[in-house]
């Protein structure tokens, strides 16, 4: 999708009202660090950090609608315990959510618990009862589905399998009259009707025909069987960085190819992928945009972690990286630098930060910063703008401009983020940076290097990489500019 026809969708997006109806939960993160192992069990013992907790199941389905600019109508189930109330209280955080829940006394409230450290989950706990919603519960549902989605445009089902999702339920989303997309976790299909489409995973798509899903002529047969076993008009299975394929009953499989993504953590990316493909069509756009869109905002949310919603001006930066050259991403604002080196400390990479004017690019510089890269499993320059460039080495300098010299540095393979500043010291990038590791070069020496200190407070380190003798960009000029014997 190129950036203009992306702008415009977003455009419209903005107050698009839609229903979602399924299955509840809360999800909490509990972070940490692990560096010992127990001496009662041989298992990882976690020093907690940090803890979240978000809306999670139908929760993130309406989460990512909100965040996208969207207004959306929550009708999911809830107990009588404390995270019911958890749950009340994170829909009013939420602008943009309407919360209709339903409380059943005897059930508990869906709890997802995951433990995480260094960037990776060691175990998750469930707290849940997977039983259809029957009697007064399952009445009071139907009587807010169809009061809350009557003359809605679009209806999402949320269907994980917890109990919402019974055949009243769905009935009476068919009965409003508008779009309804079923993201469904369920073994047969058959159950949800004749409903527009269903969006099942890979894996899930599987699970209900029994068939293998993985290279597209499987996916197509699959996707035959499974329109054959229930009455939807069209199913869309997603299929990671294979992208996505729609079959609509009476045509033939179309597949829309994905892009390699960097996947940090794909839990809630069919949220993320259901919700966009809602919304899009909800503001009337076509089923190939709608699809895109939804392409592209799942591809933003596999690389944040825990159940992440996306934001409008993510997509738009994913659009604009999408058609950059790779050296080109590179390159990029103080705040941009900011929210990848989150990123990457979700991931529990270690960042290293050095700065310089890198006038003309020599062997000395490859090596510095070679080295300081094998310090740290990211590295970020920060590099001089021309008029700081100029204050530090005087007239005539810099030779080549902060454009070039950004795209010659961000062309390194050592080198993962260049971050342009016009200060006279760097130590605002640093401050924002926050890096472990603060990099110069050993012509320094440690009580010199700017913003050592600070780094040191954090309890950062200071590292001097090794400077080749012989390469320096003023001796580089002076060679270019000597005059020729006579």
């Amino acid at each position: 999708m190129d950036l203009s026809t992306l702008q415009q969708l977003l455009t419209r997006l903005s107050g698009a009202r839609i229903v979602c109806v399924g299955d509840l939960m809360v999800d909490r993160f509990v972070y940490g660090e692990v560096t010992r192992v127990s001496p009662e069990a041989p298992i990882p013992v976690l020093a907690r950090d940090r803890e979240l907790v978000m809306l999670g199941g139908a929760g993130n389905v309406a989460r990512n609608v909100a965040a996208l600019g969207g207004d959306v109508a929550l009708v999911g189930l809830v107990g009588g315990d404390s995270e019911g109330h958890e749950a009340l209280r994170l829909i009013g955080d939420k602008t943009g959510i309407e919360g209709f829940l339903v409380t059943d006394p005897g059930r508990p409230t869906t709890l997802k618990t995951r433990f995480v450290s260094g960037g990776q989950q060691l175990l998750r706990v469930d707290l849940e009862a997977s039983i259809p919603a029957v009697g007064e519960v399952e009445q009071r549902l139907v009587r807010t589905v169809r009061d809350v989605a009557a003359g809605a445009g679009v209806v999402l089902i949320s269907d994980y399998g917890k109990g919402v999702v019974t055949d009243a339920v769905i009935a009476a989303c068919r009965e409003a009259g508008g779009l309804v997309i079923v993201d469904s976790k369920a073994r047969s299909f058959l159950r949800y009707g004749e409903v527009d489409v269903i969006k099942p995973n890979a894996g899930e798509l599987a699970y209900a025909t029994g068939l293998p899903t993985s290279a597209n002529p499987e996916i197509e047969v699959a996707l035959a069987h499974a329109l054959s076993l229930c009455e939807a008009k069209a199913i869309l299975v997603t299929r990671a960085a294979k992208g996505i394929s729609l079959a609509v009953r009476g045509k033939a499989v179309r597949h829309f190819p994905g892009v390699p993504r960097d996947v940090f953590d794909a839990s809630g990316a069919g949220d993320t992928t259901i919700a966009a493909l809602g919304l899009a069509l909800a503001a009337g756009t076509p089923i190939d945009q709608a699809i895109e869109f939804a392409m592209l905002a799942s591809g933003v949310a596999v690389g944040k972690a825990g159940t992440a919603t996306v934001l409008p001006e993510e997509l738009i930066e994913a659009s604009l990286t999408a058609h950059m050259a790779p050296a080109e991403g590179k390159i990029v604002t103080p705040q941009r630098m900011a929210d990848e080196i989150a990123r990457w400390r979700a991931k529990g990479l270690r960042v290293g930060f050095t700065n310089g004017c890198f006038d003309i690019l020599h062997r000395g510089h490859v090596t510095y910063l070679n080295q300081a890269r094998s310090w740290c499993d990211r590295l970020v320059v920060g590099l001089n703008s021309d008029r700081s460039v100029k204050v530090l080495k005087g007239e005539g300098r810099p030779v080549n401009d902060l454009e070039g010299r950004a795209m010659v540095l961000a062309g390194l393979g050592c080198v993962d983020l260049v971050v342009p500043f016009d200060e006279d010291t760097p130590i605002k990038l640093i401050e924002a940076a926050r890096p472990e590791i603060l990099i110069k070069g050993s012509d320094y020496s440690e009580d010199q290097v700017v913003g050592g200190d600070l780094v040191k407070s954090w309890g950062g380190e200071v590292r001097l990489a090794q400077i080749v003798d012989g390469y320096s960009t003023t001796a580089a000029i002076a060679r270019m500019t000597a005059k020729e014997p006579t």
